[in-house]
């Protein structure tokens, strides 16, 4: 799609939910209507292909119907009024069997599962990127140090390939949900009237099974015209992955801090540039993410506040949830689109991570020394002695393993030759490497 939005949203997710998707699977769904409505003997022989050939053929006028629909509040009625001309300039008779026994919502509904069917595939597809890059850094990185950090300050040191795996642990969860919710979402809507297809009379079971068929929809158990609930999971789990790749994003955009230098965004001529000053180079990969991630909280709870539907349809809930699920679902293959991108070509700096471990003098191995010591001297007094040593490096400007070493209850208790050891990363990194496989293992077990 074009326009300004595109830098927004992801370009192929957006055209599987257009306005042209949308109108053409309608004319879509009218066209199987009519092939399930001749197979179970509710129309003529002959008039199903009829309708379905008339339909397929059809191009409507998006701005008219928008216009027209004003009147009705419904896409629907101004859509059937002229596909049924369309249809009647082919063939009269045909064109008095189109839409026969169905009403608006299963028209929009069912046209909206097909496309959200096509763009959720998209959004899976660029999951599937993301997670293979996280994977890919979590094993490449299992032993390279970082600093640990936490309320933004300095504490232990990690792997970074434990931050990539803490990533793909995300990308794990959040494919097998929204896979989940997406298939439930894309469904079968066919009700009638009042949701229980009573124009069909006793066929009207027959007549979904044969629908759901054309159309490759499963048919729940009962229609939805006023369930909401499915479209909020989607909703929900889409806005919870957007912040999942929001969270990849705030991380890389601050190792990439110019003071901190410990990876950056793959590089290309006029990516990151600033209008201003020309030294720049932002993180614009995580910018996409990032507002992505703050946009789309607000979109799904429009989905969740649509739930209070008014008994066998809802006044105003239903009507506008297309456009809130093409803005969502968007701008959330836009934000794990532009985080793909940047991990399958992030440039990891392991020298500027190590430098900005041994910038703490010391003070990032503390826990190593609390716990070496309290083995010795119990808890409480380890913790206030680690504690004290830790002021004494900062005040008088050395090291923590220099003030360790000066101190002889401390070097009494761990003994000279094993000082050396306690200011190694990775003698820090504890179960890192255990979880770093376990969740490359989930993820490629699930792809599996």
């Amino acid at each position: 799609m074009s326009g300004l939005h595109a830098t927004w949203w992801d370009a192929e997710c957006a055209a599987a939910l257009s306005d042209a998707a949308l109108l053409a699977a309608m004319q879509r769904y009218e066209g199987a209507l009519a092939l399930a409505s001749e197979r179970v003997g509710l129309i003529p022989a002959g008039m199903g292909a009829q309708i379905a050939q008339a339909c397929a053929a059809v191009q409507l006028d998006v701005d008219d119907l928008a216009l027209a629909a004003r009147d009705s509040a419904v896409l629907t009625v101004p859509f059937v009024k002229q596909l049924t001309m369309r249809v009647a300039a082919v063939s009269p008779e045909a064109a008095r069997w189109l839409h026969y026994g169905s009403t608006s919502q299963d028209v929009i509904d069912s046209a909206l599962s097909l496309c959200l069917r096509e763009a959720g595939g998209r959004v899976l597809a660029l999951l599937e990127r993301l997670g293979e890059a996280a994977a890919g850094l979590a094993e490449t990185h299992a032993g390279t140090p970082m600093a640990g950090r936490t309320l933004l300050q300095a504490a232990v040191p990690i792997p970074f390939g434990f931050k990539a795996a803490v990533w793909l642990g995300m990308c794990t969860r959040s494919r097998a949900q929204f896979a989940g919710v997406l298939r439930a979402a894309c469904v079968l809507q066919a009700g009638g009237p009042v949701g229980t297809l009573s124009a069909y009379g006793g066929r009207g079971a027959d007549l979904a099974r044969e629908l759901g068929r054309e159309l490759e929809l499963p048919v729940p158990a009962t229609s939805w015209h006023a369930a909401r609930d499915s479209y909020a999971r989607l909703g929900a789990e889409a806005a919870i992955l957007a912040g999942a790749a929001g969270k990849i994003a705030r991380d890389v955009a601050l190792m990439m801090q110019p003071e901190i230098g410990e990876a950056f965004e793959p590089a290309a001529a006029g990516r990151g540039g600033s209008s201003a000053m020309p030294h720049k180079r932002n993180p614009v990969g995580c910018t996409l993410a990032l507002e992505a991630a703050q946009r789309a909280p607000g979109l799904a709870a429009s989905l969740l506040g649509g739930m209070d539907s008014e008994h066998e349809r809802g006044l105003g809930q239903w009507q506008g949830q297309m456009f809130v699920l093409r803005d969502l679902l968007a701008s959330c293959a836009n934000g794990v689109a532009a985080m793909a991108e940047v991990l399958e070509g992030l440039r990891v700096e392991p020298q500027a991570m190590r430098a900005n471990i041994d910038r703490l003098g010391g003070l990032a191995f503390s826990e190593a020394v609390a716990v070496a010591l309290a083995a010795k001297l119990g808890k409480a007094e380890a913790h206030a002695l680690t504690e004290a040593l830790c002021a004494r490096a900062v005040r008088e400007g050395i090291t923590l393993e220099q003030a360790l070493r000066g101190e002889a209850r401390a070097l009494d208790a761990l003994g000279a030759d094993a000082v050396a050891g306690l200011f190694d990363p990775a003698g820090c990194f504890g179960a890192a490497a255990t979880m770093i496989a376990a969740a490359v293992r989930d993820w490629r077990a699930a792809a599996g």
